[in-house]
């Protein structure tokens, strides 16, 4: 299948096979895909925690509204965005780019400037809003490379952010959790969803174009 087939095959799997687990070289494709996904300039302002502990997994469903696919998955991806942009988290980004570069440049300083003086200084919450946009960006990439390796994935935003974050000690390393990604394979004839038609507004009432 080419990649828009795979996308008509995939769907926000309900109903997920325990048995079945995911292959390890998918999922490091999958989350290299994540990992080299476009943010704001660039400074990749999200994490993922990809769980696999049975135990842990089952705590996290309590915390999900009892959603069966966070336990039968195979991955467990969390998303989890940096709760503020900081002076040592712009700056290590910087760094990293001029070392894997071999140099820099007046422009690019010029930059790094720039963010250093207006997203310490923002909100919290304003720059984790921020961040967490960026992180959904991360999510559409997981998406489209869990379907391209045919690997069934159902996004969640239904789960206690807090508790969350508590049972997994995000707020000690600077994060918040903002959506989580279970990944795994299909029960087709339990899930309810597996057999229905793909529904989308066609391209007329979802496409404009000025020329």
């Amino acid at each position: 299948m080419n990649l828009i087939q795979k996308l008509h095959w995939r769907y926000a799997t309900k109903k997920m096979n325990p048995k079945l687990a995911v292959a390890d070289d998918k999922l490091e494709r999958i989350l290299e895909a994540v990992r080299l996904a476009p943010t704001s300039s660039g400074l990749q302002p999200f994490e993922i925690i990809v769980v696999t502990n049975a135990e842990l997994k089952q705590k996290i469903k309590t915390l999900a509204f009892n959603q069966s696919q966070v336990t039968e998955c195979s991955h467990l991806l969390i998303f989890a965005a940096w709760d503020h942009y900081t002076a040592e988290r712009i700056n290590m980004m910087f760094d990293l780019t001029n070392q894997e570069r071999g140099g820099t440049n007046e422009g690019w300083e010029n930059y790094r400037n720039l963010l250093l003086k207006s997203y310490p200084s923002r909100s919290a919450e304003e720059n984790f809003q921020h961040a967490a946009k960026q992180a959904y960006i991360g999510l559409g990439v997981a998406l489209v490379a869990a379907a391209f390796e045919q690997v069934d994935s159902t996004p969640m935003e239904g789960f206690d952010n807090n508790a969350l974050d508590t049972l997994l000690n995000l707020p000690a390393k600077g994060l918040k959790s903002v959506v989580i990604l279970p990944l795994g394979y299909r029960e087709a004839d339990t899930d309810w969803l597996a057999n229905l038609k793909k529904v989308r507004r066609p391209r007329a009432q979802f496409v404009s174009e000025i020329k």
